[in-house]
């Protein structure tokens, strides 16, 4: 079975493309920073018959990183590692001029950092796969200039061009950026509470993420409603 990696993986979007990897018989290791709610997200996923391994921790952590990809090792490999955990970098968001310089560098840390870190570990096992991918999720805040979203945009937009690069330097793996559009998660209500307007279940998105891993085109930058078109 094919292996998968996937941070920030307790609720929201990682929460539901783990599960609509494990409706097709993938199996996964899940990261999220706290066990209490990692470890029932886990449970309620190996009820499709997939092997599904929780590590708690925070994956700004080169040994926690490291215990990831141990973790996909030993259930064979890893063939997908999607960078999905996040961190805003004030909540609610601010604008530039009240923005601590210790949030942008929280941002930094989670969005851009560990990701590459995480990469890093995973690279030989990824190399090893006949179907080596990496997603990283990104938003429109990366290539829109939004009030207050700057410093998170920013990180945003480092992560993409990470992932451009590493299209570039490893030819072999497909490597996209998918900016999942607005959805109802924790993230968004953190940074903008006040915004109560209705928006998409993440679910309603990994159908996108799916097609990529279907139709593999060619590594960059896609967003999930254009890979949703003409899709029921």
């Amino acid at each position: 079975m094919p292996v998968a990696i996937i941070t920030g993986a307790s609720k929201g979007l990682g929460r539901a493309l783990a599960e609509g990897l494990a409706g097709r018989g993938w199996d996964l290791v899940l990261d999220a920073r706290t066990a209490g709610a990692l470890e029932p997200a886990a449970e309620a996923l190996r009820r499709y018959g997939t092997r599904v391994t929780a590590v708690p921790g925070d994956v700004t952590r080169a040994g926690h990183r490291a215990e990831l990809a141990e973790a996909a090792w030993r259930l064979g490999g890893v063939d997908l590692l999607v960078s999905n955990a996040s961190a805003l970098g004030a909540e609610p968001l601010v604008r530039l001029d009240a923005l601590p310089v210790e949030g942008l560098r929280r941002a930094l840390e989670v969005n851009v950092v560990a990701a590459l870190g995480l990469v890093q570990e995973a690279l030989p096992l990824l190399r090893a796969s006949e179907a080596g991918a990496v997603i990283t999720v990104s938003s429109d805040a990366a290539v829109e200039a939004y009030g207050t979203w700057g410093g998170y945009g920013a990180s945003k937009a480092a992560l993409d061009q990470l992932a451009a690069v590493l299209a570039a330097e490893e030819p072999r793996l497909r490597v996209w950026a998918v900016d999942p559009g607005d959805m109802a998660t924790d993230l968004y209500a953190a940074a903008v509470p006040d915004d109560d307007g209705p928006r998409p279940d993440p679910a309603a998105v990994v159908p996108a993420f799916l097609r990529l891993l279907d139709e593999r085109p060619a590594s960059g930058r896609y967003a999930a409603s254009g890979l949703l078109e003409g899709r029921r």
